[in-house]
């Protein structure tokens, strides 16, 4: 089997476990890039934690839930998103008002687009989550 997105296979795994109400779940393989994204939903609360485990591969990461997750899920393409953009892409990725985070990827590292907008910079839409 080829992966050719890890970061939407991550999402989506963590997508049907919460759907079906599991406490926790597996996402292989493992990345930097997938451990930022879940760092940042661990900050606001849709994760309540997650460990790396070195399987001798790529390794995995072990994910418990928090049980808030509606829906999560990759952006494609990566869109760049100016500093004053965000609530054009909110609108158009989350269902309401300050519900729900979007995570990008900037020059200060992954984050979300509130922690972005404070620091008053942009970058690339990574993924959803809310």
């Amino acid at each position: 089997m080829v992966l050719l997105d890890p970061l939407a296979d991550a999402l989506s795994t963590i997508k049907n476990a919460e759907a079906v109400g599991k406490q926790s779940c597996t996402v292989r393989p493992a990345s930097k890039l997938i451990g930022n994204v879940l760092n940042v939903m661990k900050d606001a609360g849709y994760v309540e934690e997650f460990e790396f485990v070195d399987d001798g591969k790529a390794g995995i990461y072990n994910v418990r839930m928090a049980g808030r997750i509606n829906k999560c899920g990759a952006i494609k393409p990566r869109f760049s998103v100016g500093s004053g953009d965000f609530e054009k892409w909110e609108k158009q990725f989350l269902p309401a008002k300050n519900f729900g985070t979007l995570i990008l990827t900037t020059s200060d590292g992954v984050m979300s687009q509130y922690e972005a907008r404070e620091k008053n910079i942009g970058g690339q839409l990574l993924s959803f989550v809310y």
